[in-house]
């Protein structure tokens, strides 16, 4: 049998493959739901594999799986490609748009989706040349930025029959999850009232607007009588016309966090009597447009120290002089107080503008308070987020720096790193089944008493016409 450091070559081999497509992606920035550039990029590359190609998976035009082989294990392989508006950024370690007012890729999406694709493909190279059984599936999850993809792909049941699900995503430094993001619901809530002359005739008059605010007072209310570690925030998104008319319509948009999906669902549930109680008071009518919730993230702390064990094989990324310099003059763009606030590395690593090294997890038993659809994911089926360094030390997340770092070399060498570890964590659960029963063991006894079930109501809708 060949040894599986031969992903490893196979990986440095045609990682030239695979810059193009990460750069190719960054160079075209696609938001949520409308990724069809990076999503038939991704397909049609995997089709010239041999990977069998389904489309609109959830109901969704640029949600894909591709699939190669048969029998057991079956790996599912987490991408993503959207990006985020109005974060555009050139290729440099200054602050300055590529399209003013266009999208980025600061959160490396480019890099996570193409990177993840190429473990799938170095692992479907490895079972070829070993001739073992096993089924690989890369899915092309869109809209994880509205926490949307892998929530409505998950209600049509595509991860039920996974043995492990592997994902990762770029940060600053190299190390595997035991940690977990928060849960979340996303809505929108639109009062309907009538219109009137605000002036001449404002008692015939309905505000929807006034529901809105009503609706915020409410919910700000709230907030002295929920648990602390609970986020509530909203934007309005439509006030009305014009002062002088009494707004027929208006609406907000509500996100509610919290660590616990349960808790996040009984929030959600006194949010939305109070936005009845708005429409009462107003004498308006209300409508709740449910776009997506998702689950905190469940990470399985076996398969964790697996992905440990594969980084301390493949070693350190060696970052050159020019990237450090590069990241150096990206951190210097970002205030003072933020430094200081990573994970504690120790004073080694305190002044470095790019750290390389591999940690073991690194946040075990914190709470990240953003979220992520991968959540939904691993309480289905074992799942352990990887991280790795792709960008400086203080770009903070969602921010142009981030969009810099992933169109340049820094981001590739992180994305590279994260192919092999997941490719070699493939192989290990391919060969050593023990490995799958201990990380489903652990999942079992932490689903145990709370089984997934969809956050999704039936009247949940995505925005793909808005």
């Amino acid at each position: 049998m060949k040894s599986k450091e031969m992903m490893l070559e196979w990986l440095d081999a045609n990682q030239s493959d695979f810059t193009e497509m990460a750069d190719r992606i960054w160079e075209k920035p696609e938001i949520a739901l409308k990724e069809h550039f990076a999503s038939k990029l991704q397909a049609d590359y995997l089709a010239g594999k041999g990977f069998k190609i389904t489309w609109k998976v959830g109901g969704m035009p640029t949600a894909f799986i591709a699939e190669w082989g048969e029998g057991k294990p079956i790996l599912g392989f987490l991408g993503e490609y959207d990006a985020l508006g109005n974060l555009s950024q050139k290729r440099q370690p200054d602050p300055e748009p590529e399209t003013p007012g266009g999208p980025g890729q600061a959160c490396g999406h480019n890099l996570l989706g193409t990177g993840v694709l190429a473990a799938a493909v170095a692992t479907q190279a490895w079972l070829v040349e070993n001739k073992l059984p096993g089924t690989i599936r890369y899915y092309g999850c869109p809209a994880e930025e509205i926490l949307a993809g892998k929530v409505y792909m998950a209600r049509d049941g595509v991860f039920d029959d996974l043995d492990a699900a592997l994902n990762y995503h770029p940060g600053s430094i190299n190390h595997p999850s035991k940690g977990s993001m928060v849960a979340l619901n996303n809505m929108k809530f639109r009062f309907h009232g009538r219109s009137a002359h605000a002036g001449g005739s404002p008692h015939l008059g309905r505000s929807a607007l006034d529901a809105v605010e009503l609706m915020n007072v409410g919910a700000n209310y709230m907030r002295e009588h929920v648990e602390s570690n609970v986020r509530i925030h909203y934007v309005i998104t439509n006030g009305g016309d014009a002062p002088n008319i009494v707004p027929p319509e208006a609406e907000v948009w509500y996100y509610v966090r919290a660590p616990q999906r349960a808790t996040v669902e009984a929030v959600t549930e006194r949010l939305r009597k109070i936005a009845q109680g708005a429409a009462m008071m107003t004498e308006t009518t209300m409508e709740e447009l449910f776009i997506t919730g998702c689950y905190n993230v469940l990470n399985n702390h076996y398969l964790a120290d697996l992905q440990y064990e594969n980084m301390k094989l493949i070693g350190p990324i060696h970052f050159t002089d020019e990237e450090m310099a590069f990241a150096e003059r990206v951190n210097s763009n970002y205030p003072p107080e933020i430094r200081g606030k990573k994970m504690d590395l120790g004073k080694e690593y305190e002044n470095l503008p790019l750290i390389g090294d591999n940690f073991p997890s690194k946040d075990e038993g914190v709470f990240m308070t953003g979220s992520s659809d991968v959540g939904d994911v691993s309480w289905i089926t074992p799942l352990a987020m990887l991280w790795t360094a792709a960008s400086a030390v203080y770009a903070t997340g969602h921010s142009w720096g981030i969009t810099a770092c992933s169109g340049t070399s820094i981001g590739h060498k992180g994305m590279l790193h994260a192919a092999k570890t997941l490719a070699l964590t493939a192989a290990d659960l391919v060969t050593n089944p023990e490995h799958l029963q201990k990380a489903r063991a652990e999942f079992d006894e932490k689903t145990r008493d709370n089984p997934y079930k969809t956050p999704l109501p039936d009247w949940a809708k995505l925005p793909l016409d808005e």
